[in-house]
């Protein structure tokens, strides 16, 4: 970590106001608020090994949401997803995967599906877009599965059209091959197709959704399907480590999440298209324009150590958490970070942000200092 890192780190710890994410709480006030939410939500009883108490409540909730017979409750999304398509494959006799090359399974899991699985991913897509119908059936028959994120995360959290998505799935069911979404901001999708949860998911064989993203909880992530699925997801569970004795502190704040950050999706997406327009006006470089979520990436055309030289700056000034640190774009010489814009950006004005962001812009003599 370098220097620079470090005096981020430190001035971002340091503001009163936040912009990209609430004040951060300490273990004490995070406790403290899950023992609030377990007496306004009535939990009373602890699970055990996931059976039951809140676990048993969260998975009833989030099968009932997307429409699906059955959910099981996983300590993280890399165990959760792992699971589901090992369920998948195994039924199909194929280890073969379809998955877009950027696929949070390729990019940050460490080879570890490949390693414990025997996975052979094979590319959905290639680069920065969503895939489609032609994409699926251009790939050798025989898939055990195939997966699709939705939002694509790395190249801003990019969505395909309502008529893609179905046509997608319609070529999946067509082929005999089971389709498992990766929602992992699925709630964060659903206000880009203004259509209900249940319908979106159920065009999917089984999906994935987080509840420590948009609904902040501290970790956790569930899988819903058909209960027979469900069963066999419960297996991989404890095979992977995953059933742990007590889980409820998870589960409490994934139903919290759930009630109170659920309903608001919609109003962070509009939050984040405004903001992206006033930072298109700006003259800076925003992706996906319009965002399709609460989250999108910004481009500026200047190296990543001089805006987050002036990102430090202000925040020290300040006091105000604008943005997470930059770093090196695809195009040499740009820097770009992603904003995701949750509760905590509904309370300032999008234009008097984007006047924040202008401040961030280098001077001449700064690119100068930087080289």
């Amino acid at each position: 970590m370098t220097d620079l890192d470090e005096r981020l780190r430190a001035a971002s710890r340091a503001c009163t106001t936040s912009v990209i994410r609430g004040t951060p709480q300490t273990p004490a006030e995070s406790f403290a608020e899950l023992a609030r939410a377990c007496a306004e939500l009535g939990i009373e009883d602890w699970d055990t090994y996931g059976e039951g108490g809140a676990v048993a409540r969260l998975e009833a909730e989030v099968a009932e949401l997307l429409g699906k017979p059955a959910a099981v409750f996983f300590p993280s999304g890399v165990m959760g997803q792992q699971a589901a398509l090992r369920s998948w494959c195994d039924r199909t006799g194929s280890l073969r995967v379809a998955i877009p090359d950027l696929s949070h399974l390729l990019v940050h899991e460490e080879d570890g599906p490949r390693l414990l699985h025997g996975f052979r991913f094979e590319h959905l897509t290639a680069g920065a877009r969503t895939p489609t119908a032609a994409d699926l059936r251009a790939l050798p028959a025989g898939l055990g599965a195939v997966l699709v994120e939705l939002p694509l995360r790395e190249p801003g959290c990019l969505l395909p059209s309502w008529d893609e998505l179905v046509e997608l799935t319609e070529a999946a069911h067509g082929l005999d091959v089971p389709l498992h979404l990766d929602g992992a901001r699925l709630w964060e999708s659903q206000p880009f197709y203004d259509r209900p949860h249940a319908e979106i998911a159920g065009l999917a064989d089984s999906v994935y959704v987080s509840f420590y993203k948009g609904l902040t909880a501290a970790a956790g992530a569930a899988v819903a399907g058909p209960a027979d699925l469900a069963d066999e997801l419960r297996l991989w569970r404890r095979r992977m480590g995953g059933t742990l004795f007590r889980m409820a502190p998870y589960a409490v704040g994934a139903l919290l999440g759930l009630r109170d950050h659920l309903p608001r999706m919609g109003d962070y997406a509009a939050w984040a298209r405004a903001l992206a327009a006033e930072l298109t006006a700006l003259g800076l470089t925003v992706h996906p324009e319009p965002p399709h979520t609460n989250t999108f990436l910004v481009h500026l055309a200047f190296p990543a150590e001089a805006v987050n030289e002036r990102l430090a700056e202000f925040m020290e000034r300040t006091g105000i958490r604008l943005a997470g640190p930059f770093r090196d774009g695809a195009i040499p010489g740009w820097a770009t970070t992603e904003l995701a814009v949750q509760a905590a950006a509904l309370d300032h004005d999008p234009g008097q942000v984007a006047a924040w962001w202008a401040e961030l812009l280098p001077t001449t003599s700064a690119l100068l200092r930087s080289s």
